[in-house]
């Protein structure tokens, strides 16, 4: 069977568990913390990150969109890229969006609210917070409000790596205590509850949220 390297919370561990369910690919978990990570691990990762994809004995794929764009080509059904050319750069483009600006916003607020406090003892940062609400997280939502009017899926009136990659931090988020507020933004709104009510998305996301009450 084929092995997933990384913990769960993970927005890019998480990513990469949603595709594979998605395709239906089987796998066994292994927890591994992107912190002070082995030599050993380093040997699969050469840049300590998480997740890590071994599909078969001796291969290993680093990174989520690259493990993503694997599965595509050796489970391509359902297909999670769009065939127009012009949708799948769109489609590529918003994945990075979620991966870059928009984990990075929602991981200042899930380390604050969560991670501090619960796994590394350390107090919450609330001007960091505030920081990321009212200044450098609106305009991310505002460019997603544009994006969300297209319908029930971002790109090519189907589900896809776009999907992935932006609904992925906004779990994060909402394990955080903070969700996209319907009056200032509804078509975003509308679509991220949409998206984390499929089941894919919404059985990772109960697993998750047991493996926080477990710790609290």
């Amino acid at each position: 069977m084929s092995t997933l390297h990384g913990v769960n919370a993970s927005p890019f561990v998480r990513k990469t568990r949603i595709a594979l369910k998605e395709k239906g690919v089987a796998y066994e978990q292994i927890p591994v913390m992107p912190i002070n990570v082995s030599d050993d691990f380093k040997k699969i990762s050469p840049l300590g990150k998480i997740p890590v994809y071994s599909p078969e004995e001796g291969v290993n794929i680093p990174d989520s969109s690259v493990i993503i764009a694997y599965l595509e080509k050796v489970h391509p059904q359902p297909p999670l890229y769009p065939s127009d050319p012009v949708d799948f750069a769109r489609a590529l483009f918003l994945e990075e969006y979620g991966d870059s600006a928009l984990v990075s916003e929602a991981g200042t607020i899930f380390r604050q609210r969560i991670v501090n406090p619960m796994f590394l003892g350390e107090a919450t940062d609330d001007a960091a917070i505030k920081q990321t609400l009212e200044v450098t997280l609106p305009p991310l939502l505002s460019y997603l409000e544009e994006q969300a009017k297209a319908g029930e899926y971002l790109v090519g009136g189907a589900f896809s790596v776009a999907d992935i990659g932006i609904v992925s931090p906004f779990v994060n988020m909402m394990h955080a205590g903070e969700t996209v507020d319907a009056s200032s933004y509804p078509n975003l709104a509308r679509y991220l509850s949409n998206m984390m009510a499929r089941p894919s998305i919404a059985e990772l996301i109960e697993e998750e949220k047991a493996a926080f009450s477990a710790a609290a």
